[in-house]
């Protein structure tokens, strides 16, 4: 996959891309008169969707500034200048609809979307194999169905554009409800139409349990948790997913694209332009070799002292210190989960895991409610973490309990904040922060996009 995702670059950088602010033309600009006619073009296109997945303001920075800053899993840090700054005004609420990181989420967002519409309105007239033409479909209702669902949660009511966009044609915006209700029509079809798996170089490509598993959360979202159990039950039992017996050989390019892994976005390092800036943004400061390390996304203190004594999942997750390239030790809390050894400065070969098997356990505990078959679905997790089980008897709420497991389980993969959210637990886990001024449920509308579409209201 991430050498079908390199000739595909080569292939679509020399095309342009329009610099409208919302920018609802398809990644590729090729005249359409003599692309979209063959399954090779189609091929190529649905990988630009996938490398859409890679940008700046999706998977690259804007989805875990989103997700994890904004929650209580980690902060900007000690620095609040420069491009600082706007990470320290979404951690703090006190962003406004002028934040540059939040604006770059929205516009690459639906650059993913815009590509994905073309794809799915010119390929039902394309004579070619009926296998090969539903994969493609189902990825690219994957793809924007992932996208969406991060619109839809961050900024809550939002256009919901499912065919190409045509020069003057009027935006209109919807409810966060009617998204996720298209979601669910979209990961249905998406789901039936992919296949269970990949082998090659076609491994890291959406699945029948990439859009299952995102179902599954949207479904959860929208309080149907009848429906998110069976889609549950039908991962756990056809496609063949499984813990790995140790948590710590989830991560590092050795161990990418593994058996407990659902989807990734995969990056490729080697000066192409297709490096992740995981490695450099999460690092401390001076923790580096090559380039620097910004020590953004920083975990919180309480997000420390949210694993309990022996957790084998820390270690793996995060350090409270490291030592330096004088050898010596600096107190400084930051990720782990994505390092690598790099070369070239913000080229890091390390993917972003956004589904994974243990995901899929914990929200079928979520789905049941307090049952003993959630409790033994949470401590099949807690056991490979080396902790004991848990039960009614043990101290909190059953919410309280299963909350606190996907935090720590989960932690740094872009799933707090709609965590907390779906819990109803933003404003008392939030206001906890003694930084946090306010609680806005959602993220302004950009302010450029706004003037242009006067018809859009702030949520």
């Amino acid at each position: 996959m991430k050498r079908i995702l390199y000739i595909m670059l080569c292939t679509v950088l020399a095309t342009g891309c329009s610099e409208d602010f919302t920018d609802l033309a398809p990644i590729s600009n090729r005249n359409e008169a003599d692309f979209y006619n063959d399954p090779e073009d189609f091929e190529v296109a649905i990988n630009a969707s996938y490398a859409g997945l890679q940008s700046t303001g999706t998977y690259g920075r804007g989805y875990w500034t989103m997700f994890e800053m904004r929650s209580d899993n980690t902060d900007q840090g000690p620095d609040a200048t420069g491009l600082a700054r706007q990470y320290t005004e979404i951690n703090s609420f006190t962003e406004d609809a002028l934040n540059e990181q939040i604006t770059s989420a929205w516009s690459d967002s639906y650059r993913v979307i815009s590509n994905c519409n073309v794809i799915l309105d010119r390929i039902p007239e394309i004579e070619m194999d009926a296998t090969l033409k539903n994969r493609v479909t189902g990825e690219a209702l994957f793809i924007r169905s992932l996208v969406y669902y991060h619109l839809a949660i961050g900024f809550g009511n939002i256009p919901l554009q499912l065919t190409p966009y045509v020069s003057g044609d009027e935006l209109v915006q919807v409810d966060q409800n009617t998204v996720l209700e298209q979601l669910v029509t979209d990961l249905t079809t998406a789901e039936g139409n992919l296949p269970v798996s990949y082998s090659g170089s076609q491994v890291g490509k959406a699945t029948k349990g990439a859009a299952a598993t995102l179902l599954a959360k949207v479904l959860l979202t929208m309080g149907d948790n009848g429906a998110a159990e069976t889609v549950l039950r039908r991962i756990i039992s056809d496609y063949g997913y499984e813990l790995l017996p140790n948590y710590s050989d989830l991560w590092g390019v050795a161990n990418e694209n593994n058996a407990e892994s659902i989807f990734e976005v995969q990056y490729i390092s080697g000066g192409i332009g297709q490096g992740s800036l995981y490695t450099n943004d999460f690092s401390p400061s001076t923790d580096l070799q090559t380039g620097s390390g910004f020590g953004r996304n920083r975990p919180t203190v309480s997000m420390l002292e949210a694993y309990e004594d022996g957790d084998l999942r820390f270690e793996p997750s995060m350090g409270a210190t490291y030592v330096n390239l004088e050898g010596e030790v600096v107190e400084a809390r930051h990720v782990r989960k994505y390092q690598s050894d790099l070369a070239i400065e913000n080229d890091s070969d390390i993917n972003f895991v956004v589904f994974r098997y243990a995901d899929v356990l914990l929200m079928l505990a979520e789905a049941l409610g307090e049952t003993p078959e959630s409790y033994d679905l949470i401590n099949e997790v807690r056991n490979r973490a080396g902790l004991p089980d848990i039960d009614a008897a043990t101290p909190g709420t059953f919410e309280e309990k299963l909350l606190h497991e996907r935090r720590v389980e989960l932690a740094f993969e872009n799933h707090r904040w709609p965590d907390l959210k779906r819990f109803g637990a933003t404003e008392k886990v939030i206001e906890a922060e003694d930084f946090i001024t306010s609680t806005k449920e959602f993220f302004f509308i950009p302010q450029r996009e706004m003037d242009i579409n006067p018809n859009f209201n702030q949520n």
